[in-house]
């Protein structure tokens, strides 16, 4: 069997499994999607066509929560953010298109392993955060979000060093990284990269990805943040590893 994006059944069940794991590791970790999903996405989509998913599939998940982050937004900063990644963001997928799909599998296993490394020592930037410093954070995001699909590590590692309240710094995030994706299919769509049946793909794969969030969050209990943070940190590894070119026979 061979879905409307030229997929067969086998490769199309690589994708669902993957998107239901990044949601349960976003369920109870808060955190890993692309980390999770793109190093298998690559191994059956080529690097448009995984990006293209991944947004499509992780546009609806922060829905829910915009209403009540928009009380805790700090707006000056956030247009900061978004106005670095607008200018670089065209950068990093221009250097996207040109990668070929093994390329792509490397960047985005190191990049996973980069921020698996960074995520276990805890890693902060340490000085002060002035204007141009979070523009440069935001374009550091684009840019590497538009190579590789993972826009978080810049903006996690460097604004959540901020003195601000952590209400306003999670809702930053959020609404940055949902203002990214819309960005993302955006500047595709105006360079005639975004495929009709993998759109179809990344919104079929919206319910695998949701049952998942659901089913982490349920597995949730507090107080044991950090099992859960390991077994996130173990998951992602796996991901990383497993995503690698050199497993795969013929390559």
């Amino acid at each position: 069997m061979v879905f409307g994006s030229g997929l067969p059944l086998s490769e199309m069940w690589i994708l669902v499994g993957a998107a239901y794991l990044a949601g349960l590791v976003r369920g109870f970790a808060g955190f890993g999607t692309a980390l999770i999903f793109l190093p298998f996405a690559g191994m059956v989509l080529s690097p448009v066509q995984a990006i293209t998913v991944l947004v499509l599939m992780d546009i609806v998940g922060p829905l829910p929560m915009l209403p009540r982050a928009a009380r805790h937004v700090d707006k000056g900063d956030l247009a900061r953010l978004l106005g670095g990644a607008v200018v670089a963001l065209p950068l990093g997928l221009y250097a996207l298109f040109l990668l070929d799909s093994q390329d792509f599998r490397y960047l985005v296993s190191g990049a996973s392993l980069i921020m698996l490394t960074g995520l276990v020592l805890g890693w902060r930037y340490a000085g002060a955060l002035p204007p141009r410093a979070v523009a440069a954070t935001g374009a550091a995001s684009g840019f590497l979000g538009g190579v590789v699909g993972v826009p978080g590590p810049p903006v996690i590692f460097v604004y959540m060093a901020s003195p601000k309240p952590a209400t306003s710094i999670r809702a930053n995030i959020t609404f940055y990284l949902f203002g990214y994706d819309w960005m993302v299919l955006a500047m595709m769509g105006l360079a005639g990269r975004l495929d009709p049946g993998f759109l179809v793909t990344g919104l079929m794969l919206i319910v695998p990805n949701m049952l998942g969030t659901v089913s982490g969050a349920a597995l949730f209990v507090p107080g044991y943040e950090r099992a859960y943070r390991l077994a996130a940190y173990g998951l992602i590894l796996g991901a990383a590893l497993s995503g690698l070119p050199f497993w795969s026979a013929g390559e």
